[in-house]
């Protein structure tokens, strides 16, 4: 399953561009630039609804905090232009991103000291891990906006994550919580074939390519996370 979401962005392949030389050091190896932005999901756009949309932070945090649409909207929003690199091979350059810094969602719910792993929930019952340490960064919104554009649905809207030092994957579409955690288990992409971490600069596409000190973490992560 692992090979799944390449083969299905070779059958829906983009426009491809040459690299320009001035922009090479922003694509990571074996990417190739795109000027569009492909539609890659496995299952069906999920339906908004505003009036039952919620999105909580829980798990090991000093302050389990739950925000409506209507609240989540009045939380303070930045600007962030970054780079996007799918696993699948391509990567699109000079995305403009306007949404909720990371920061702002993290302080508010203070994550315990042992809270070092985040497990992102998303609809329709999609999870992806990340480390705490790669979510708290200068760079990393939720988006509700991207080009000056709302959120397109088929592309995570009304609200994703947007994680721009990893694969794309790591930033979930259709983002309804964090759950912080003391351990780092496997999510749906994880557990069928991805990588654990997914550094676009190293490669880090498959589980096959993970140390065994890696695969081992995540078998006992997950096995803790089942015996709670």
């Amino acid at each position: 399953m692992a090979k799944l979401l390449y083969e299905l962005w070779k059958l829906r392949r983009p426009r491809m561009k040459q690299v320009d030389p001035t922009t090479a050091g922003r694509v990571p190896p074996g990417q190739t630039l795109t000027a569009k932005w492909p539609v890659l999901t496995y299952g069906l756009t999920p339906r908004f609804d505003p009036a039952r949309w919620t999105f909580r932070c829980f798990g090991l945090v000093e302050r389990a905090v739950t925000w409506t649409w209507p609240e989540f909207l009045t939380l303070p929003r930045a600007t962030v232009t970054s780079d996007v690199h799918c696993v699948t091979r391509w990567s699109k350059l000079d995305n403009v991103w306007e949404g909720v810094p990371i920061r702002e969602i993290v302080s508010r719910a203070k994550p315990r000291p042992e809270a070092t792993f985040v497990m992102q929930h998303a609809d329709p019952d999609y999870t992806t891990n990340i480390a705490l340490a790669d979510l708290v960064q200068d760079d990393v919104l939720l988006a509700i906006k991207h080009n000056g554009r709302d959120l397109d649905p088929d592309h995570g809207g009304p609200m994703r994550l947007v994680v721009p030092k990893l694969y794309f994957w790591k930033s979930a579409k259709w983002l309804r919580g964090f759950e912080f955690l003391d351990v780092n288990p496997p999510g749906f992409w994880e557990q069928n074939g991805y990588h654990m971490h997914a550094d676009p600069w190293t490669e880090e596409r498959y589980s096959d390519q993970e140390t065994r000190a890696m695969q081992q973490m995540r078998a006992e992560a997950a096995r803790k996370l089942r015996d709670r």
